[in-house]
């Protein structure tokens, strides 16, 4: 009998408790009703120590009604980005229990809830970037990425603007993402132009479009495609593979890369500098030879291989590049500016040594023979710096070199009369 008696009680006090949780939700939804929100919370809070034994089709409204009291505090600007998070953990939850019990009361609002959140992360994403917060824009792209998978666009827009906040590590990541799904974001954008504002307008469908034209208010029908980024994807995996040092798996990355972008030279620059960093220089040679015969008068090319040959110590080479890129394009600024910076480091073992020389004879003239040395050098910058001086008449930088050499050469009078000019 006491028995029956305990199993009594436990009933009622089970029937007491769902009895208040009812009450505490049915006054949580009068308030909402009535707009005195500030109450909400503290009645919700005491709904929660009894959801343990609340039925699902409960616990779904107890979570709506979180949602609700989230979205309202970020709708009024209050702690937007947790409360934007807050509010999606509640409608998922939402959505979790009402698919487990199969009855959809209020699956079809937090999905509402869900698509507006989505909204409110992407044009967050997009005034962050206008303040160039890009790690900050990136969080909520990706977490809109989250909320709708569907949507691979929004992962794209995180990966660059991970790129662009220089987070390599985490764009590695939303690449290799973007590689596996095989997104292209290739598209068709049926476009006419406005007889109104003479301005071109996107339409969602050919249908739309062609109707607007049919109706006279649009005109110059066209289609607009959106290429394939996959090439782009790849590049830039394989790019910060490379700076990360990962340099074989770089390898098997760029070669597709290239494939997918065969005219990218870029790419192509980028292998044939891996080759040279693990001393395949019969690759290396193989390329750059590739790379020559499809535009030999390409004077970024010239100047891009004296860089990478410059990279790897190559300085022979580099200035060979540097000349061709030259005589490709005379007035190509840059490429005066590393000639001269590659023949000038070819002073910086003679000065060495020659700090390290005694008083004797025998080092004496030792002096003086690689003091000669760095005169030819100096001599042999001269024509370069003099060319660059012509072609920007304003650089103090170019000038001031000239100077030092002009003085290391106890050249006098250019030294004074380039002075006077550059008004230093």
């Amino acid at each position: 009998m006491k028995a029956n008696n305990v199993l009594l009680t436990s009933a009622l006090l089970i029937s007491v408790a769902a009895f208040a949780q009812k009450d505490q939700l049915k006054a949580v939804e009068k308030a909402i009703k009535k707009g005195n929100m500030q109450e909400v919370p503290n009645l919700l809070n005491q709904v929660e120590p009894l959801l343990s034994n609340a039925s699902d089709a409960e616990k779904a409204q107890y979570y709506y009604l979180r949602e609700t009291v989230y979205m309202d505090a970020a709708d009024k600007n209050v702690d937007v980005d947790n409360n934007l998070s807050l509010a999606v953990k509640a409608a998922q939850e939402v959505i979790a229990i009402e698919k487990k019990s199969g009855k959809m009361e209020y699956t079809n609002e937090v999905l509402k809830t869900i698509s507006k959140v989505k909204d409110k992360l992407i044009n967050g994403a997009i005034e962050d970037s206008k303040i160039e917060k890009y790690k900050e824009g990136a969080a909520k792209l990706s977490e809109a990425y989250q909320l709708d998978k569907k949507d691979t666009l929004n992962l794209y827009y995180a990966s660059s603007f991970q790129l662009n906040g220089k987070d390599f590590d985490g764009a590695l990541v939303s690449l290799q993402e973007l590689r596996r799904l095989n997104f292209t974001g290739k598209s068709k954008s049926f476009v006419a132009t406005s007889l109104i504002s003479n301005k071109e307008e996107a339409f969602p469908s050919k249908e739309e479009r062609d109707r607007m034209v049919k109706l006279k208010t649009h005109s110059k029908p066209r289609v607009e495609v959106v290429a394939s980024k996959q090439g782009e994807i790849v590049k830039n995996i394989a790019l910060i593979l490379v700076q990360q040092k990962n340099i074989e798996e770089a390898k098997k990355v760029i070669v597709e890369a290239r494939t997918l972008n065969p005219e990218d030279t870029s790419l192509a620059m980028t292998e044939a500098n891996l080759y040279l960093e693990t001393k395949d220089f019969v690759s290396y040679k193989k390329l750059v030879t590739e790379i020559l015969a499809k535009k030999p008068n390409d004077a970024d090319l010239l100047f891009n291989l004296g860089v990478v040959s410059a990279n790897a110590k190559n300085k022979e080479e580099a200035e060979m590049y540097y000349k061709k890129a030259i005589e490709v394009d005379p007035k190509y600024m840059n490429a005066y500016i590393n000639l001269v910076g590659v023949k000038l480091e070819a002073e910086t073992p003679l000065n060495t040594e020659m700090n390290k020389l005694g008083t004797s004879d025998k080092d004496n003239k030792r002096y003086e023979v690689l003091k000669g040395e760095k005169k030819k050098i100096y001599q042999g910058v001269i024509p370069f710096l003099v060319k660059a001086l012509e072609i920007d008449p304003a650089n103090k930088d170019i000038a001031t070199t000239l100077i030092s050499v002009y003085g290391a050469l106890e050249m006098s009078a250019e030294k004074k009369a380039l002075k006077q000019k550059m008004g230093m």
